[in-house]
C-alpha cells in the first residue's frame, strides 16, 4: 500500500518552531518531488513548499520564505519541513504530497498534479 504519513504537528506559541516529517511507505521517494501544502479553516488549500526529487531545487510560498526550510533524506525515505518564527496565521492542517519526477527539474512547481497525499498533521500557533 502506497502511503504518505505526516507527523510533528503541535500547538506552539508565536515565535516557536516545529519540524514536520513526511514518511513514505510502500514506495521510494527518490523519484518524487514532494510538496507541502496547508489548509486553514474556511480557506482554500495553498502550497507552502516544494523540493525536487534530487533535492537540488526548492520553492517556497512568499508567506513562509526565510522562515521555513524543506529538506529530504532519501535514505530514510522522509521529507522534512522545518518551521521557525511561527505566526498565528500559520495555523492549519499541513499535508505532504508526492509527484513523480523521473528527471530532476530546475524549479519545483507546487501547481502540478500530485499523485499521493498524506492525511495531514495539525499545526496550531497561539499564545
Amino acid at each position: 500500500q502506497l502511503q504518505l504519513v505526516e507527523s510533528g504537528g503541535d500547538l506552539v506559541q508565536p515565535g516557536g518552531s516545529l519540524r514536520l516529517s513526511c514518511a513514505a511507505s510502500g514506495f521510494r521517494l527518490d523519484y518524487y518531488a514532494i510538496g507541502w501544502f496547508r489548509q486553514a479553516p474556511g480557506k482554500e488549500r495553498e502550497g507552502v513548499s516544494c523540493i525536487s526529487s534530487s533535492g537540488g531545487s526548492t520553492n517556497y510560498a512568499d508567506s513562509v520564505k526565510g522562515r521555513f526550510t524543506i529538506s529530504r533524506d532519501n535514505a530514510k525515505n522522509t521529507v522534512y519541513l522545518r518551521m521557525n518564527s511561527l505566526k498565528p496565521e500559520d495555523t492549519a492542517i499541513y499535508y505532504c504530497a508526492a509527484a513523480l519526477e523521473l528527471t530532476d527539474q530546475p524549479i519545483c512547481h507546487m501547481d502540478r498534479p500530485f499523485a499521493y497525499w498524506g492525511q495531514g498533521t495539525q499545526v496550531a500557533v497561539s499564545s
